[in-house]
């Protein structure tokens, strides 16, 4: 892997410098159609110049870089992740899936390589959706799937995202523009730390993904009655925050009963939250997550079954509705034996691993073939300025893809 060694250094002093890109002056943040945003596009497309690149940003805000086929009306593969972050966030997550393809797209310039189809490499603008809420905006520009309804959504700061789009540039009407087709698509590939412990675990610094899991996301209700803390006695009491405390634990003893499904209760509130009061009323809710949609929808009825006879025992009214439903997608199996095939011959024990968190990739799923592959992170921690990954593990990410690339066939 030493052949990899300098352009892995090359790749770690960019995402350095792209982690300084920050609108807080305190953490990095960078969100989608902000100056940081701008700033972070402009300092990408100089690298993938540098690359022998031609660059555009299309009409959602993603920028592009491409090393051009010679061979004519060729299709094109496509590397990508996302440029922005989360508030707090990590240097890793997003930017390493643009700025690693673009070191590959160089030392492919640099052996001059024929390619048979196009190398694109797009950084998404939005993946994270912490600025207007609704994930994979940029992604899902490009697969047409933008709601007219869309143009309304604002930020903390009440700006709607068709203005915000003004501001950067664009115009929301004219996003269809950034739609492709998939015709000429031979595939997504995207590079993402693993965000998870499995690869350090395991003592490996990649690992093929199969497939990345679907979630189901609920906002529960508790309705009781609130009262006099001292007056009214325990078993005349209808305490919505018990109910939704077992209701909780519940949750975690049912879902363990399904392998390969995780489900998290993030958020709670209780009113009227005084200390000497009863709580009437409280709300939770609940992300349910697997690779395997059926499973997930299966242990998600199971809890919602076991909840209902828990506010019949408490004495309260339960509600829910949908906030989120994402289903799971499948990495294209031939796109996962080329990723293992590589990664044994770059002398890597192939490994193979599910995804738990989302990526752009469930949305280019939607008009192409896709894969993924995991570059290891340590302790798993990301979402946190803590995320950190070795000159070494990226070295071994290049390699692998560099590596598939030359020996793709379709």
């Amino acid at each position: 892997m030493s052949n990899y060694d300098d352009a892995a250094a090359l790749t770690m002093a960019r995402l350095e410098m792209l982690g300084s890109v920050s609108q807080s002056d305190k953490f990095l943040d960078r969100r989608y159609l902000t100056e940081q945003h701008r700033q972070a596009n402009q300092l990408t497309a100089n690298w993938m110049n540098e690359a022998g690149m031609g660059t555009w940003q299309d009409a959602a805000g993603n920028i592009w870089g491409r090393l051009e086929s010679a061979v004519p009306q060729a299709p094109r593969l496509i590397f990508g992740s996302h440029l922005d972050t989360v508030p707090n966030g990590g240097k890793y997550d997003g930017m390493l899936g643009v700025l690693a393809p673009i070191t590959i797209a160089a030392l492919l310039k640099g052996e001059r390589h024929a390619l048979p189809f196009h190398l694109d490499v797009v950084g998404f603008g939005d993946e994270e959706g912490t600025r207007f809420g609704s994930t994979l905006l940029g992604s899902r520009a490009l697969t047409g799937k933008w709601p007219a309804d869309w143009r309304r959504m604002k930020d903390a700061d009440g700006i709607a995202l068709e203005e915000a789009m003004q501001q950067f540039g664009l115009d929301f009407d004219k996003v269809s523009q950034a739609t492709i087709s998939g015709k000429d698509v031979l595939a997504y590939l995207e590079l993402h730390i693993e965000q998870g412990p499995v690869l350090e675990k395991h003592n490996l610094p990649v690992g093929t993904v199969t497939g990345i899991a679907g979630a189901r996301r609920l906002a529960f209700e508790v309705t009781g009655m609130a009262g006099h803390a001292g007056t009214v006695p325990m078993e005349m009491r209808q305490d919505a925050l018990c109910a939704a405390s077992a209701m909780v634990l519940c949750i975690q003893h049912t879902v363990r009963q399904y392998t390969g499904v995780v489900a998290t209760v993030g958020s709670m509130t209780v009113k009227p939250n005084a200390v000497n009061v009863i709580p009437g009323y409280a709300t939770f809710t609940l992300d349910i997550r697997s690779d395997d949609n059926h499973r997930r929808d299966t242990a998600l009825e199971h809890i919602l079954h076991e909840l209902s006879k828990l506010a019949i025992q408490h004495g309260v009214t339960l509600s829910h509705h949908v906030t989120h439903d994402a289903g799971a997608i499948r990495c294209a199996p031939h796109l996962q034996q080329a990723m293992l095939e590589a990664t044994s011959a770059c002398g890597v024990s192939p490994f193979s691993l599910p995804s738990g968190a989302g990526h752009d990739a469930m949305a280019m799923a939607d008009i192409c073939p896709v894969a993924m592959l995991f570059t290891r992170c340590k302790g798993g921690i990301s979402h946190h300025p803590l995320e950190s990954i070795t000159q070494d593990d990226v070295a071994a990410s290049l390699a692998v893809l560099h590596h598939m690339v030359k020996h793709l066939s379709f």
